[in-house]
């Protein structure tokens, strides 16, 4: 392997590293993560950090899980790819089988894609030609209602429906409409309100938006529970239920991105279990192969799948598709992931370290710049502020979500900020212990940066 100093180099002229500032980057010695073995990735001089990020948020069981490597080292023995179109393979079959067993009742149909961005798009696509197929066709469905603050992926579609402005603002020109409505944000509430006193307002700007464009929204798009990229932002309880119940009342779809929430990460296999709500559509990439390779999908019901039914004559075909979509490698992995959360009851396990998780966040709250923290399942942020008792951010230009993270890299510790909300999401099969180290080195790096406290 060439030199580190080689590879720098190397990775200064040619590569460009996704949301990244370029300058900043090629103006530092970059991090060169060389293998992983369990909760940890190893660099090239062999130093161990805690993957506190799940290599962005995919990571499920540890790196290099045996039962994973197996199925991967099979599956090549036999095929590395074959496509979709035309053809079909055991591993995809297999794969669509045993999550339709797993989802939510309804969701019987299985389209598989290569990530989230597309696993979004593909559900985007599907609900709009569904109203112009279906028995009795509403071809004035063609908007989408979304929510302030979310992230469903970088494809246009997706960026349409996002509303991350420092994502997405740049490339308004080129996308398409959509009714917004306000995000459910109890710590920083759009509507200025109180979460005991509101009486689900956000709920009710919903149905407003709603009835303002009746007949004309084809679906509700959300990231159940739990906003990521907007900062780890916890919808309050019932939230998700309501928002079912008024796609119901409006004749409106529910498309549920899962991406980054679905695969245990809110306590159960998937987010919409947790308020008893079945969607028309649930979109699932990120943990579905438990971090080895990429692959998504896209489930839905028999209604959506029967609207597209039919011979070619009848010009109802999805045409849509993806070159590596079912990939075998991907769908046997996938297998093997679930199959680890049956043998190792990944989710029974996580319990008592969910239940660790919410004991160690009341540290972080003590913190004299440590505004909110939030919680669901084993996903937490932890908001950093100038000011606690104004809720003051930081000036952007500080950088205070970044300085801390860089500082937890001096303790074998890799995490990643939005903004200054720091993200804890580590693997589902991290230890009590290594979970316990994790939380000591980032409460350690807040005061470091925030309080000047010895490093």
């Amino acid at each position: 392997m060439p030199s580190n100093s080689t590879l720098r180099d190397w990775d200064h002229a040619h590569l460009w590293h996704p949301f990244t500032a370029l300058a900043d980057w090629n103006a530092t010695d970059p991090l060169i993560i060389e293998r992983g073995e369990g909760s940890y990735l190893i660099d090239t001089d062999g130093r161990r950090y805690l993957d506190g990020v799940s290599s962005l948020w995919c990571n499920v069981h540890g790196h290099r899980h045996p039962a994973l490597d197996e199925a991967l080292h099979a599956q090549i023995d036999r095929m590395a790819h074959s496509t979709l179109l035309g053809l079909t393979h055991p591993p995809a079959i297999e794969l669509a089988r045993n999550l339709v067993r797993r989802a939510p009742t309804g969701l019987t149909r299985v389209f598989f894609s290569d990530d989230g961005a597309t696993a979004v798009e593909v559900a985007l696509k599907m609900a709009f030609q569904y109203f112009r197929q279906k028995n009795s066709p509403e071809p004035n469905r063609t908007r989408f209602l979304a929510l302030g603050g979310a992230y469903h992926g970088d494809t246009l579609g997706d960026v349409s429906v996002g509303g991350v402005d420092r994502f997405h603002a740049m490339f308004r020109p080129l996308l398409f409409p959509t009714i917004r409505a306000p995000i459910p944000h109890c710590y920083r509430c759009p509507l200025g309100l109180e979460r005991t006193s509101c009486a689900f307002a956000c709920l009710t700007e919903v149905e407003r938006k709603l009835e303002e464009h009746a007949g004309g929204v084809a679906a509700i798009v959300v990231e159940p529970l739990v906003q990521g990229a907007a900062g780890m932002i916890v919808h309050p309880e019932g939230y998700l239920r309501g928002l079912r119940e008024l796609s119901r009342r409006h004749g409106a779809l529910l498309i549920a991105d899962e991406v980054a929430v679905g695969f245990g990460r809110t306590g159960s296999l998937f987010a919409c279990e947790q308020e008893g709500v079945a969607p028309d559509f649930l979109c699932l990439a990120k943990g579905l192969t438990g971090g080895y390779l990429p692959l998504a999908a896209t489930l839905t019901t028999d209604d959506v799948f029967n609207a597209f039914y039919g011979t070619a004559a009848d010009a109802k075909t999805f045409y849509h598709g993806h070159t590596y979509g079912g990939n075998p490698l991907g769908a046997a992995v996938a297998l093997a992931s679930l199959r680890v959360f049956d043998d190792e009851q990944t989710l029974e396990n996580l319990r008592p370290k969910v239940a660790r998780l919410r004991e160690r966040l009341d540290e972080f709250a003590a913190l004299p710049h440590v505004g909110h923290v939030r919680q669901r399942g084993f996903i937490a942020g932890v908001e950093l502020v100038a000011d606690k008792a104004a809720k003051t951010s930081f000036p952007t230009t500080d950088q205070v979500g970044a300085r801390v993270c860089r500082k937890a890299r001096d303790f074998g510790l890799l995490i990643r900020p939005l903004g200054d909300v720091l993200v804890i999401m580590p693997p589902l099969s991290i230890s009590r212990g290594e979970l316990d180290e994790m939380l000591d080195v980032m409460i350690r790096c807040v005061r470091i940066v925030t309080e000047g406290a010895g490093g």
